[in-house]
């Protein structure tokens, strides 16, 4: 089991309520994330007639597009500031609060369990995996994504790389995760492998984070996130200027005509409960 802390959950859970966070990230990291939807509704056999579980809903886009499929699919968050946006989207559907560490319902319901960067944000990602197993028939697949590892998805590591040069990462902070864990693929496919699953495969999924000027990019970080706004904040003025100057020339070098274009590559990892 990864170490973490309580207070990491309690820190999660407050900052994903946060009516600004979830609206910004909705309206424009989403549009990034949702640029796998389909490798992950593909890689974990989501079709017509089949029960699909999205864990870490968000606002119901994952959920919706199992459905354009025509799954039967149920949503859960620990947010509930993103369930009321996805039951408010998507009123067809169903969406739950409730804990990716203790999913309320019976064992072997679901054909099929999808998580998109969700795992990044649970204090105890591999009970969730548990969690995902046990709910599984047998031969049913599960798919997560997760964010690439650091030195390929730009624009965080544009952030994180910033912080580090003229400010820090010791701001005190709740213990958690290593946000990157899953971006190892080897860690994904033994992750899956100690959940439970067999035959876990992973594979590389391109998005872009298309961005209007090159400031865009930290001040969205800031606004549409928790982790690492946090840490932004948490920095002194004069350094929080210093890594907006900083990740805004990382971002000019993405120019493509009158826009900037970011790469923020997906990992998506299946498996089977055999």
């Amino acid at each position: 089991m990864i170490p973490t802390t309580s207070a990491y959950g309690d820190f999660e859970r407050a900052g994903w309520e946060d009516a600004a966070t979830v609206s910004t990230y909705d309206e424009h990291l989403a549009l990034v994330t949702n640029q796998s939807t389909q490798a992950l509704l593909e890689d974990a056999g989501v079709r017509s007639g089949l029960r699909v579980l999205d864990i870490a809903c968000g606002g119901g886009q994952v959920a919706a597009a199992a459905a354009q499929r025509e799954a039967d699919v149920a949503g859960v968050d620990f947010s509930g500031t993103q369930v009321g946006l996805a039951r408010s989207r998507h009123p067809g559907l169903r969406f739950e609060q409730a804990d990716a560490a203790a999913l309320p319902f019976e064992a072997h319901t679901f054909d099929a369990v999808v998580c998109a960067f969700g795992l990044c944000h649970f204090p105890e990602p591999d009970l969730a995996l548990r969690e995902a197993h046990r709910v599984l028939r047998h031969g049913g697949r599960i798919a997560f994504s997760v964010w690439d590892v650091p030195e390929r998805t730009i624009g965080f590591a544009a952030v994180y790389a910033a912080i580090r040069r003229h400010g820090t990462l010791e701001v005190g902070l709740p213990v958690g995760p290593n946000f990157w864990l899953y971006s190892d693929a080897a860690q994904s496919r033994e992750a899956l492998r100690d959940a439970g699953f067999a035959s876990p495969t992973v594979r590389t999924v391109a998005q872009t984070w298309r961005l209007a000027d090159a400031d865009q990019l930290f001040q969205l970080v800031l606004q549409g996130t928790v982790r690492a706004a946090a840490l932004l904040r948490a920095q002194t003025p004069a350094a929080r200027d210093a890594i907006r100057e900083t990740v805004r020339e990382v971002v000019e070098t993405y120019r493509v005509g009158n826009r900037y274009e970011v790469p923020m590559p997906a990992l998506v990892a299946t498996a089977v409960k055999a």
